[in-house]
């Protein structure tokens, strides 16, 4: 094999390498980094394993039915040149060991560090234990990567990626998913730009059913970063051949097929050496009569150095974009281990806790000023939820009271009545007007101790977003409980004096009714504005009784709010109350005096005396002067509850928190015997930071790799 390239080549490639070794150390993926690399991909028995070997030269990978290759084998090669032994072969053979093995050849395994494999057969059985090690015996897989890395004088530096080949029904105890498994992991590796696809296909199978191309096509659909290989030439019909796939005639790829031969079942089976096999395959491109005229581009000797040309060259490309993402990768993972208290981790505990007490007060204020860095552009937050709730919700809560959807007309004018007392009124009573209008405004104290709980949710609410904002309540998981029980306790003690201001607010609205108020209606244009209703709402002549000229019953109020007969006549202020069989309900009664009866002039009061007929006129206009002052009133209380509850709220709850919390959660929490167990980390932190420091130290190893190229 040529070595000529494996000088600036090696080194670049070596450096990748280096890169590889330093995040799979720290058990972390590369995929943020996204190295370049060569990734193997066929289907089982495509001949993938063979190649390998081929590129090696040497018998090292597991061999068998069914998947082999379960875990994801990262192959290392670097050309190492050979030096003159004095003492002979490596310590480690014996006689029974790997007849090929020498002094200047050997692998070594990450998971087992200064450890040296000369015996190549042991590098076999070490992959296979620890394959069964991640993965047990029952043939499943695991994404998680074996590396090897192999010296040689007989290899190019080159990195290739040996996945486990598709398979499309289970074997034996295989999960009944393992198709989809399988495909999820070679998806998750071939996907990423910086990967070169090495697709393995049988050259005795139709090319378009070739799987490994197949799923090549669907993550590099132009072909530009995957290279063919076609295995078994040797065993197609006789008078065929690949001559039209490597001209690009039947599925172009923009890095061409390079055709191999390997070692058949009985070469292996016959130990047949893989020297004499790659003898074998030169002599079968020289000899052949559709590959003589181009068996310099055929191969494993030129796959070998193509795919080393190819690695060199990718690397290259892909280096500023390494650099970059090493760099953006250790900036974040700085700042998370600044946010996680740094590589000590160590703390003053008085000092953590005022930082936190202050940044939380200040974050609180903040938000409910609106004057926060982070303002949402999708919703409204904070305060504006607060405002929302003053301007919106109880405005439009107080202002959909009506006070005449529980008092009816016939219950004023039996208010109307009672308020009289024993002496019937000449004027309409304001009584009446005063019992009815005290009882709607105390229908307001609800909606206005509704808001208050509105308000204080959203503060509560407000407390859950800094809790998951500031990052110290990550780390210190008690600090965070104890924080929320001492806000949640201290805005729980601000609603006692809050929601009794409330309620006095609208106690005070009840208990004097100040009718000198500028914006009320008086009694005297009220009287004015009904009767011109009533007026303007007599019904036309052929409505009113011929005789008399009085207007039919019910005529004015058209009977509504009332279940009642008409009157047939009225006698009497009360006559309204009482029906003619209701007065003459005792006709019948006679005193038995010589057999003679006597009838009563006048009748006891029935046990409950209610309205039994339709309000008069005097009542209707009574009442409707009542409604309309009822109206009057009740619109400047609801004015002056819809201005003064968002007020006292604010006063006692919202500022009162912008003002005590601070001082609140200093004497509550300021503790030197708390201290300590509020500053207890949690276990999520503890384990976190370890990981970031490592992937820290990784990625500052990684820049001083890449930082002299």
């Amino acid at each position: 094999m040529s070595t000529g390239p494996a000088g600036l080549g090696s080194e670049i490639v070596t450096i990748v390498n280096k890169l590889q070794d330093v995040f799979n150390a720290v058990g972390t993926s590369t995929a943020s980094i996204d190295l370049p690399q060569i990734c193997v991909l066929g289907s089982q028995s495509s001949g993938k394993s063979s190649v390998l070997e081929n590129i090696v030269g040497r018998d090292f990978l597991p061999r068998g039915t069914g998947i082999v290759t379960r875990r994801p084998l990262v192959l290392q090669l670097i050309h190492r040149p050979s030096t003159a032994h004095q003492n002979g072969g490596p310590p480690e053979l014996g006689k029974d060991g790997d007849a090929a093995a020498n002094a200047d050849e050997w692998g070594e395994f990450l998971h087992l560090p200064g450890q040296k494999f000369y015996d190549f057969h042991k590098i076999r059985d070490e992959i296979v234990r620890d394959t069964e090690a991640k993965t047990g015996r029952n043939a499943g897989i695991s994404p998680q990567p074996i590396n090897l890395r192999i010296y040689s004088p007989k290899v190019l530096t080159l990195t290739l990626v040996d996945l486990p080949g598709l398979t499309k029904v289970p074997v034996g105890d295989q999960p009944k998913d393992i198709e989809k498994q399988i495909r999820d992991m070679l998806m998750k590796y071939i996907s990423k730009p910086a990967c070169i696809i090495l697709a393995v296909s049988p050259a005795n199978v139709d090319l378009a059913n070739s799987d490994g191309l197949k799923m090549a096509r669907d993550v590099d659909p132009e072909g530009n970063r995957t290279i063919g290989v076609l295995t078994k030439i040797d065993l197609m019909d006789t008078g065929t051949d690949v001559v039209d796939i490597l001209a690009g005639r039947v599925i172009p790829l923009r890095m061409g097929y390079v055709p191999v031969v390997n070692r058949g079942q009985r070469d292996i089976d016959s130990s047949k050496s893989i020297a004499l096999a790659l003898e074998a395959e030169r002599d079968f491109f020289e000899n052949h009569p559709s590959y003589k005229g181009k068996a310099q581009y055929c191969g494993t000797p030129f796959l070998t150095r193509k795919l080393n040309m190819i690695l060199m060259h990718h690397i290259r490309a892909t280096l500023p974009d390494i650099k970059a993402r090493i760099s953006s990768q250790l900036q974040k993972y700085n700042a998370e281990l600044m946010q996680l208290g740094g590589p000590m981790a160590e703390h003053n505990s008085g000092n953590v806790v005022l930082s936190v007490i202050t940044e939380f007060t200040n974050e609180f204020r903040t938000v409910l000023d609106g004057s926060t860095n982070d303002l949402s552009v999708n919703e409204l937050s904070g305060g504006a939820r607060i405002s929302f709730v003053f301007h919106e919700l109880f405005n439009n809560g107080i202002k959909n009271i009506d006070p005449f959807d529980q008092v009816k007309d016939g219950d004023i004018r039996i208010l109307l009545y009672n308020s009289s007392g024993s002496t019937p009124a000449l004027f309409v009573g304001t009584a009446a007007f005063e019992v009815i209008v005290k009882q709607q405004i105390k229908r307001l104290e609800e909606p206005s101790l509704k808001c208050c709980q509105l308000v204080y949710d959203e503060l509560i609410r407000i407390l859950g977003q800094l809790l998951t904002k500031i990052q110290a309540f990550k780390r210190y998981p008690a600090l965070r409980e104890r924080f929320n029980a001492v806000v949640v306790g201290f805005l729980k003690n601000c609603m006692t004096p809050t929601t009794k201001l409330v309620s006095d607010m609208v106690s005070m609205q009840a208990c004097y009714v100040n009718t000198t108020h500028p914006d009320f209606i008086n009694g005297h244009k009220a009287m004015a504005i009904v009767n011109d209703r009533l007026n303007a709402a007599k019904p036309p002549p052929p409505q009113s009784d011929a005789k008399t000229g009085k207007l039919a019953p019910g005529v004015i109020n058209n009977n509504k709010d009332l279940d009642v007969e008409a009157k047939k006549d009225e006698t009497g202020f009360f006559g309204s109350f009482f029906t003619s069989s209701g007065r003459n309900s005792r006709a019948g009664t006679a005193k038995k005096t010589g057999g003679t009866s006597t009838p009563s002039t006048m009748e006891a009061p029935p046990p409950v005396i209610k309205p039994q007929a339709a309000l008069s006129e005097r009542e209707t206009m009574e009442t409707e002067v009542i409604k309309l002052l009822i109206h009057s009133y009740f619109n400047i209380v609801k004015r002056e509850m819809i201005d003064m509850v968002p007020k006292a709220i604010t006063l006692t709850l919202v500022n009162h928190a912008k003002e005590t919390l601070q001082k609140e959660l200093l004497q509550e929490l300021y503790k030197q015997e708390v201290l300590e167990d509020l500053l207890k980390e949690s276990e999520y932190v503890v384990n976190r930071r370890k990981e970031v420091i490592s992937m820290v130290q990784a990625l500052n190893k990684a820049e001083e790799i890449v930082a002299g190229v």
